[in-house]
C-alpha cells in the first residue's frame, strides 16, 4: 500500500518539475533580445518590452488561476494553461513587431506559463510531510531553473539557422504537445493520506489556514511582497540582458553561454535554499542571499573577461534561485497550505514588480549610456532594501499572530 502511495507522489513531483522545466521559456529571452536587436531593428528597450509584459501577465495569471487551482484542482487548470503557452509562441513566429509579440509572447504565453506555474507547487507540496517542505519545493522550482541549459543553446542553434520566427513556432510546437500529456499526471492527494503515521490531510486541515483576504491584512504580506520583487529585479535584470552585456563589457559574442550558465546556478540554488532553508530557518537564509546578491551586483561593473563575468552570473543564478522554494516555504509556513495557491499567488505579484523594474531599467539606462554600469549600481540598492526589509522579518509576529489577532 504504502509503495503505491509513493508511487503516487513521485509521479506528481516528477511532472511538476518537468513541466517547469518546459515552461522556463522566458530563460531563452536573452539569445532572442539579442537577435531582435542585430537582426530586426529592435531597440533594447523594444526588445525588452515582450519580457516585461510576459512577467506582468505571468503574476496576474498565478493570483487568478491560483485561486482556481485551489478550487478546481490541477489538472484543468494546468492544461489550460499548456495550450495558451504553445498558442502564444507559434503566433509569435507570424510577424516580427514590437505590439505584436508585446501581444503574443508577453501576454498569451506569459498567461499560460503563469497558470502552469501555479498549478505545479501546490499539489506537490501537499503530497508531502511539513518536515520536507523547502526540500520539495526546491527540487519543483529546479525544473525551471533548469531550463536554460537547454533553451539556450537550442534557441541560438535554432534562430542561425532558421531565424526567429520559426525558431519560436517550432519551440512552441514541441511545449505544447510535451506540456499536455505531463499536465495530465497533476492530482491532489487523496482525502486520506498517509505518511508513515501521520496524515496528511489531517494535518492539511487542523494547520491554521489564512484566507487570503486575512492575508492581506498582515503587514507580513507586503514585506514578503517587496523582498521578493526588489530581490528578483536583479537576477531578471542579468537574465534579461546578458548576452549584450557579454558583447559590451568583454567584447565577447559567447554570452548564450553564459545563459547555461546562470541557468546551472539558479537550478543548484532552488535544490540548495531548499535544503537548507528546513535546517537554518527562512528568513536566515534569505538575510544571507540578499547581502550577496547585493555586493555581486556592485561588482558587476568590473567584470570585463569572459571569466569574470562567468563569476558574477554564477552568483546571481545561486541567489535568484534561492528565492524560489525559500518565498513558498514562508507562505505555508505562516497561511498554510488549504490557500496556498491563491495567497502564494499575492506574493508572487512581487516578482512582476521586480519583471519590470530590472530588465527595463537596464534597458533605459544602457540605451541612454550605453553602459549597464548605473543599472548594476541601482541593482545592488534595491537588494540592499530587500536585506533591510528581512532584517526586521518575523513570520510569527507579522503573519500568523497578526492574522489571529485580527
Amino acid at each position: 500500500m504504502k509503495k503505491s502511495k509513493d508511487y503516487s507522489r513521485h509521479k506528481v513531483l516528477w511532472a511538476a518539475v518537468t513541466l517547469n522545466f518546459i515552461s522556463g521559456l522566458i530563460y531563452m529571452w536573452s539569445v532572442i533580445s539579442k537577435a531582435l536587436i542585430e537582426n530586426h531593428g529592435f531597440s533594447s528597450k523594444q526588445a525588452s518590452l515582450p519580457y516585461t509584459a510576459f512577467t506582468i501577465s505571468f503574476v496576474i495569471a498565478m493570483v487568478v488561476f491560483g485561486k482556481l487551482q485551489d478550487t478546481k484542482g490541477p489538472r484543468a487548470i494546468a492544461s489550460l494553461g499548456v495550450v495558451l503557452m504553445g498558442s502564444g509562441l507559434i503566433l509569435s513566429g507570424m510577424f516580427m513587431s514590437p505590439v505584436w509579440l508585446v501581444l503574443t509572447m508577453g501576454i498569451i504565453t506569459g498567461t499560460g506559463i503563469g497558470i502552469i506555474n501555479a498549478s505545479t507547487s501546490p499539489p506537490v507540496v501537499k503530497w508531502y510531510p511539513p518536515e520536507r517542505k523547502g526540500k520539495v519545493l526546491g527540487i519543483v522550482v529546479a525544473g525551471a531553473g533548469l531550463s536554460s541549459t537547454l533553451y539556450s543553446p537550442l534557441t541560438n542553434k535554432l534562430i542561425n539557422g532558421i531565424g526567429v520566427e520559426k525558431t519560436f513556432i517550432y519551440i512552441g510546437l514541441a511545449a505544447l504537445f510535451a506540456s499536455a500529456v505531463l499536465a495530465q499526471f497533476l492530482r491532489n492527494p487523496p482525502k486520506v493520506y498517509q505518511e508513515g503515521s501521520s496524515n496528511i490531510n489531517k494535518q492539511m486541515h487542523d494547520s491554521f489556514d489564512i484566507g487570503w483576504r486575512d492575508m492581506v491584512c498582515t503587514p507580513g504580506f507586503y514585506k514578503l511582497w517587496l523582498m521578493l520583487g526588489l530581490s528578483a529585479s536583479a537576477g531578471l535584470m542579468i537574465i534579461g540582458h546578458i548576452t549584450n552585456i557579454a558583447k559590451v563589457q568583454a567584447g565577447w559574442e559567447g554570452g548564450f553561454l553564459l545563459v547555461i550558465l546562470i541557468s546551472i546556478f539558479n537550478t543548484a540554488g532552488r535544490i540548495i535554499a531548499g535544503r537548507l532553508s528546513d535546517r537554518m530557518g527562512r528568513v536566515n537564509l534569505m538575510k544571507m542571499v540578499f547581502g550577496i546578491q547585493a555586493l555581486n551586483m556592485l561588482l558587476f561593473q568590473y567584470y570585463s573577461t569572459p571569466g569574470t563575468l562567468a563569476i558574477g552570473v554564477a552568483v546571481t543564478g545561486a541567489c535568484y534561485g534561492a528565492a524560489f522554494p525559500l518565498f513558498p516555504s514562508i507562505v505555508t509556513d505562516i497561511y498554510g497550505l488549504n490557500n496556498f495557491g491563491i495567497n502564494y499567488g499575492l506574493v508572487y505579484t512581487g516578482w512582476g514588480l521586480g519583471g519590470t523594474i530590472g530588465p527595463m531599467v537596464a534597458a533605459v539606462m544602457f540605451d541612454s549610456l550605453s553602459s549597464y554600469r548605473l543599472a548594476f549600481v541601482s541593482a545592488s540598492v534595491l537588494m540592499i532594501m530587500a536585506l533591510g526589509i528581512a532584517a526586521t522579518f518575523n513570520p510569527a509576529r507579522e503573519g500568523r499572530l497578526k492574522a489571529i489577532d485580527a
